[in-house]
């Protein structure tokens, strides 16, 4: 991130950090409307006026945001995302600040983003997003320590048998230290499951696994509770939310590992359900079963990058509104009324963004961009915002554990990140 957009922000350097956190001091101090801009954002003109949506559109601000109802039932809500558009996108800042009491970078923290090179980092988009979420009270999520996508092109002809775990080691020390004590969680190791890849443990035929075995799950996993001994370590994966076969299967592989983990004394804090769901797509109790056996291991679970593909509904919006809604009511009602489950986080908060839309293969027939999210193209609520929101009015407000790391975060200046 390099220049000026044209609104007196000042995009990816150190001094821009600097500002936001000084900023972000007198702001929160001051309170009202202007504490969730940005630096060198304007107050927004108001939406109303606008007919019958205007109503719809008042009704999600303030107590009645995402972010208020969760909070009043031991519930982090956020979403994924992307640093270019907080800091550029005025509209788009606001409504992750009003809505999200936890972001989590959508690509910001992951190999590619951060290694230009084998020896050198690259945070500033990562630390563009710290900065915003401490500066509005915000948790952060870090996504990912260790994945077999995402990979930067240099990592084939340099990371071999005899030096994987040398790298694998420095990197999280590196990047996990750098936010020791600023992050709510990680991702330490991303989709390490994959049944078709054919082994008895179902551990995905990745890169690391070639090039270490087993072991690399273990390792990523004591080196960040070494790197930070405060955040919440998680095995996230994707494809174990229904009651399918396939799914069964991958979940069964999914619990296994963690037992594993856990017998072998791992330090693991949170499974991460991803939650990329088709329209039409409900838990079974298979699913729920699975979230209470983790709570019995004193594990808690995330939604992690919940979404609603809407590509097999019919054309009109309404229509492919309605059915998105009801996947989105169906889904989060029965999974949020369970105690672990504590942070539940969309990917992306604006169909305007979403990655659903890039990717070709898999796109509507009509060719028309999907709306999965719970906000439409124009930042307007759609009924999936409302129909999260009802899911999370319906669960019962939880007395979290030990010293309760899920409550509103006030952040002191001491506490606010220092970066380089």
């Amino acid at each position: 991130m390099s220049g000026n957009d044209g609104s007196g922000v000042r995009r990816g350097s150190a001094k821009t950090r600097r500002e936001f956190l000084t900023s972000a001091a007198a702001v929160t101090a001051a309170g009202g409307m202007a504490s969730l801009l940005p630096l060198g954002c304007e107050q927004p003109k108001s939406k109303m006026g606008q007919g019958a949506l205007a109503p719809m559109l008042d009704d999600v601000s303030g107590s009645r945001s995402l972010r208020a109802h969760g909070a009043a039932r031991g519930l982090l809500v956020g979403c994924a995302v992307n640093p270019d558009h907080l800091d550029g996108e005025p509209e788009y800042a606001r409504t992750v600040a009003e809505q999200a009491s936890i972001v989590v970078p959508e690509n910001a923290m992951k190999w590619a983003a951060l290694r230009p090179n084998p020896t050198q980092y690259d945070f500033r988009r990562a630390d563009d997003v710290v900065v915003f979420a401490l500066s509005h009270e915000q948790k952060v999520r870090g996504h990912n320590l260790c994945w077999h996508e995402a990979i930067p092109a240099w990592f084939a002809g340099t990371v071999t048998k005899e030096n994987a775990a040398q790298y694998l080691t420095q990197h999280i020390q590196t990047v996990a230290g750098r936010y020791a004590g600023k992050l709510h969680s990680w991702d330490v190791v991303n989709e390490a499951i994959e049944l078709k890849d054919g082994r008895p443990d179902g551990l995905r035929n990745s890169p690391w696994l070639e090039l270490m075995g087993p072991s690399y799950i273990e390792l990523a996993f004591r080196t960040a509770r070494e790197a930070d001994g405060t955040a919440l370590l998680t095995y996230n994966d994707y494809g174990i939310e229904l009651d399918t076969q396939e799914q069964i299967d991958k979940r069964g592989q999914v619990m296994m590992l963690v037992r594993r983990m856990q017998a072998r004394g791992v330090p693991i804090d949170a499974v991460g359900i991803q939650s990329h769901l088709s329209a039409g797509d409900a838990p079974g109790a298979g699913l729920i079963h699975f979230i209470r056996e983790l709570r019995a291991m004193n594990l808690q679970v995330f939604i992690t990058e919940m979404d609603v593909n809407d590509r097999k509904l019919p054309e009109p919006v309404a229509e492919r509104d309605a059915g998105v809604a009801k996947t989105y009511r169906d889904y989060l009602t029965p999974v949020l009324a369970e105690p672990n489950v504590t942070a539940a986080l969309t990917w992306g908060i604006t169909d305007r963004y979403t990655w659903l839309n890039g990717l070709p293969h898999a796109s509507r027939a009509d060719g028309k961009p999907e709306r999965p999210l719970p906000f439409d193209y124009d930042y307007n609520p759609t009924p999936a915002f409302f129909a999260e929101r009802d899911a999370i009015d319906g669960r019962t407000a939880q007395a979290l554990p030990g010293a309760n790391p899920y409550a509103p975060f006030h952040p002191t200046q001491p506490q606010r990140p220092q970066f380089e």
